[in-house]
């Protein structure tokens, strides 16, 4: 085969699965936009959010972007190997020379600013205990949301089960909390039950759990995916070079 047909079969390749990747995220990012029943609506149904937190409801669109983007990179990608085109690996290579840069920075942005997030988060839980005491257990929305986000992640409440205290379920049913927050039990359990068990912890502790216990692999992750955008781009000019002294 030469080292130049096994780098356009590579090219080919690689840049197959991000087609494939780009659409899966597309679809997804539609599927998010017109789920009326996706946390993110959860999240929109929440008063005295952080005028921040709005820009999250932003996230289908840019599931959407991204998605496209993929299919542009792997269209480029392999269109510009199979038909040996400059134009399209030089293309291919500045759109994903942008994304790596833009990925860089977006990673210093987060490092500097990483306690103002932390102040977001923190303003965020203070909207989302209000939310609860407020309408769980009397909006059928806010509370089938909250119950499916609780029997996802194992949790109760934002920070923890205290959160229900003074809510229309805590004073419907006797200041009583929620199944979701008693452990071994499918209904209702008073706060001595529910204190006895340290395991079942608020769903924001717990995904903050999940995040620091899989830092090294989020880490990994994105030093592989940089490590393969280098890859990338080395392996497109590297074929534009060839190509044109050929063509030469």
């Amino acid at each position: 085969m030469g080292c130049f047909g096994f780098l356009k079969a590579m090219m080919v390749v690689f840049n197959g699965i991000i087609f494939l990747a780009g659409a899966a995220i597309l679809g997804v990012g539609i599927w998010v936009k017109v789920d009326s029943g996706s946390i993110l609506s959860f999240l929109g149904q929440i008063e005295n959010a952080p005028a921040e937190l709005s820009q999250l409801l932003n996230v289908g669109y840019l599931l959407i972007a991204i998605g496209a983007l993929l299919l542009v990179i792997g269209f480029l990608g392999c269109c510009g190997a199979v038909k040996e085109s400059k134009c399209m690996l030089l293309l291919f290579f500045v759109i994903v020379l942008v994304v790596f840069i833009a990925e860089v920075a977006g990673a210093v942005v987060i490092l500097v600013f990483r306690p103002l997030a932390d102040e977001l988060f923190t303003k965020f839980g203070e909207a989302a205990v209000k939310n609860i005491r407020k309408d769980y257990g009397k909006d059928p929305d806010v509370t089938g949301l909250w119950n499916s986000t609780m029997n996802t992640l194992q949790c109760c409440g934002f920070y923890n089960s205290s959160d229900f205290v003074n809510s229309p379920y805590y004073d419907k049913y006797g200041q009583l909390f929620p199944p979701q927050c008693c452990p071994g039990l499918v209904g209702p359990c008073n706060q001595t039950v529910a204190d006895s068990d340290t395991t079942i912890t608020g769903c924001f502790p717990k995904i903050k759990q999940l995040i620091d216990e899989n830092t090294s692999v989020i880490v990994g992750v994105a030093l592989g995916i940089a490590a393969l955008e280098i890859c990338a781009m080395a392996v497109a000019m590297i074929l534009y070079c060839r190509i044109k002294s050929r063509g030469d």
